[in-house]
């Protein structure tokens, strides 16, 4: 899928749309809070150049620790879920 370039923004599947965390530098303990920041530039369709058009889910996974930590979010559009 990443050679296909399926997971670019406009894409089929779309990942990492602002560079991810690496991207921003991997900040310690404020990942988290900005995989959900992301997700909601998203969702609220504020992520400029990087915006998915119609984004009405977003998902956030952040691991802590050795791996033994682990917490998933699942965000959406309130037009989705009302």
């Amino acid at each position: 899928m990443v050679k296909e370039e399926r997971i670019a923004v406009g894409a089929d599947y779309p990942v990492n749309t602002m560079g991810g965390l690496k991207g921003r530098g991997h900040p310690w303990g404020a990942t988290g809070l900005y995989q959900a920041v992301e997700a909601a530039w998203q969702l609220r369709g504020e992520a400029g150049k990087n915006q998915v058009d119609g984004a009405e889910v977003g998902l956030t996974h952040n691991m802590c620790g050795l791996g033994s930590i682990s917490c998933v979010h699942i965000l959406a559009r309130w037009e989705v879920v009302a």
